[in-house]
């Protein structure tokens, strides 16, 4: 895998056009509009139920929904527009596909069955992030239709090392830190989760399928007490193409809900949206953020930049 500094270097395209895949959330958008500024035509396929078609339709050259189960059309989509270049963005609810009759709802097209008959008619294969994910991107290569990190188009996202809010994290807090930390990094390298929520070095949630805001949400019903600590990390064998951990103004409000005071991140492996909307929240309700390096035994200290 390439290190975060080479994989923010983009070759200059020969044809300005490129694919989003856009699931749900501002992240999409947001990749959107730095492809524009570039000079970029923006064809985009919308994941149904999930993208953000009132803001992501001005932006783009072409807009088309599809289907989470569509990936043969996907793939025409692209190929009959000449798109080589693609990129994806955003989140994708993975509970939808443990709904009954779920395949009845999407009905899915004969190439995305021949892509996931092993995971999901077979025993054979698995159904993490990574190993889905993986096949889809791989199903596109065989077109000629390579995936790039949306973070090449939009480094600046990229969250760098340092206190971002101007409370320090109390001791305590920094323990949780430490201790979270082991916890998430095993929990990413089993592609089980990103985030860990923690009290007293004692483990109160670890996200699976849910989401972070979910598993923020559980960790607030069960110590209703608040003060605990959330860490998001990135696998340690993250591919920066897809599932990049990512915060924004929604991880804020929803830790600020739960009773969660303290937030630590990965630099130049998280995804920060609106940050100065995200810092003047967590100041506002006296939140520590913090990101840290990979390898880092002590947190940052000082007032953010």
């Amino acid at each position: 895998m390439m290190s975060p500094t080479m994989s923010l270097v983009v070759p200059e395209p020969a044809d300005r056009r490129i694919g989003l895949v856009a699931g749900w959330g501002r992240f999409p958008v947001v990749v959107a509009e730095a492809l524009v500024a570039q000079g970029r035509e923006v064809y985009c396929l919308g994941v149904k139920e999930h993208a953000d078609i009132a803001a992501l339709k001005p932006l783009c050259t072409e807009f088309r929904s599809i289907g989470i189960s569509r990936f043969g059309a996907a793939i025409r989509y692209f190929r009959t527009r000449g798109i080589t270049q693609a990129t994806m963005a955003g989140k994708y609810h993975k509970t939808k596909l443990y709904r009954p009759l779920v395949w009845m709802h999407y009905i899915p097209d004969f190439r995305t069955c021949r892509m996931f008959f092993r995971n999901f008619w077979q025993t054979q294969g698995d159904r993490r992030d990574d190993t889905l994910l993986g096949q889809i991107i791989d199903e596109f290569a065989k077109d000629g239709i390579v995936f790039a990190p949306a973070t090449n188009f939009a480094p600046e996202l990229l969250v760098k090392y340092g206190q971002l809010s101007r409370r320090s994290p109390s001791e305590l807090e920094r323990k949780d830190v430490e201790f979270g930390w082991r916890l998430a990094k095993e929990m990413g390298r089993l592609d089980v989760g990103q985030t860990v929520v923690i009290k007293g070095r004692n483990a109160l949630a670890i996200e699976a399928i849910e989401g972070t805001d979910a598993c923020i949400r559980r960790a607030g019903e069960l110590c209703r007490s608040g003060g605990f600590t959330v860490v998001k990390v990135a696998k340690p064998q993250q591919d920066m193409r897809f599932d990049v951990p990512t915060i924004g103004v929604g991880t804020i409000q929803q830790m600020i809900e739960a009773g969660a005071t303290c937030l630590a991140v990965e630099a130049d492996k998280t995804i920060f949206i609106d940050e100065r909307e995200v810092r003047a929240l967590a100041d506002k309700h006296k939140l520590a953020l913090v990101a840290m390096h990979a390898n880092a035994a002590v947190l940052p200290i000082g007032e953010a930049a």
